[in-house]
């Protein structure tokens, strides 16, 4: 019997090595867990406009309404961005379209495919509301990439 490739070894994974270091706030290099990651990794790292920024390096701490236990959830990406005359700190989580709005049933999905998915989408909430909780006490913007911020240029 073939062996099976456990689902995230699917995705474009490694480590990222800055352009420019003085902006990346963390130890070592980065890692990417996805090509998604490693774009934003590449647009942190180039653009003038970003003064600072990290990778998985900003943990909060949330409930999960699946088991009920406290877990510690790493945000993606912490980025520090001057815009104009201000400076304003966002916290970035990055995940496809499809895992920002709750799950849909249709007739060709598998019962164990639902339940994934709707336990995703009910864990994933709990992570947001805690990250948004915690941004509006340390004047932070959260914000969702989706493939559409990522790759709104391409056809």
């Amino acid at each position: 019997m073939a062996s099976r490739k456990k689902k995230f070894e699917t995705y474009k994974q490694g480590r990222y090595t800055p352009l420019h270091p003085e902006k990346y706030i963390g130890r070592g290099r980065p890692r990417y867990l996805s090509s998604w990651e490693l774009r934003f990794f590449r647009w942190c790292d180039v653009n003038p406009n970003v003064l600072a920024w990290g990778s998985e390096n900003v943990v909060i701490p949330y409930l999960s309404p699946v088991d009920g236990k406290v877990h510690k959830y790493m945000v993606d990406n912490f980025v520090k961005i001057r815009e104009g005359q201000n400076t304003k700190k966002y916290l970035i989580e990055i995940k496809p379209k499809k895992q920002t709005v709750p799950p849909t049933k249709h007739g060709n999905k598998k019962k164990s495919t639902i339940l994934y998915e709707n336990v995703t989408w009910v864990i994933n909430q709990a992570k947001w509301d805690a990250a948004r909780q915690w941004c509006t006490k340390n004047n932070v913007i959260f914000q969702i990439l989706t493939e559409e911020h990522l790759f709104f240029n391409k056809k």
